[in-house]
């Protein structure tokens, strides 16, 4: 199994900025892609940014230039830079990763998620 476990949600107002971060533990035999999704009540949850293990990465259009995903290839984490925050930002945040384990199943793996509120 591969666990992934999330810090650095919380309270902040318009205009601020978060880090997310997530570390994936277990039986990794090879990580794939990492990303954070979101979701908000009522709505679905949605793709906020990814990165490959070759670097590439996508983000949702309404974070284009505001946040910024970052990965740690040999301590398999990935971090999410959030700045300038907006009320439609709050959700909670969810790491997602998947790969081979060490037996070469292949995994999909969610971390508890963080909760992520933008509000004055």
């Amino acid at each position: 199994q591969v666990q992934l476990v999330e810090s650095g949600g919380g309270l902040v107002q318009p205009g601020g900025s978060l880090r997310l971060s997530c570390a994936a533990s277990g039986s990794i035999g090879s990580m794939n892609a990492m990303g954070w999704y979101r979701q908000a009540p009522g709505k679905e949850r949605e793709l906020v940014a990814s990165i490959t293990s070759g670097g590439s990465t996508k983000y949702a259009d309404s974070v284009k230039g505001r946040f910024t995903i970052y990965r740690d290839l040999l301590k398999n984490t990935v971090a999410l830079q959030m700045n300038n925050l907006k009320p439609e930002d709050t959700a909670a945040y969810y790491c997602n990763a998947d790969g081979y384990s060490t037996s070469w199943t292949k995994f999909v793996s969610w971390g508890q998620g963080t909760q992520v509120t933008v509000s004055s």
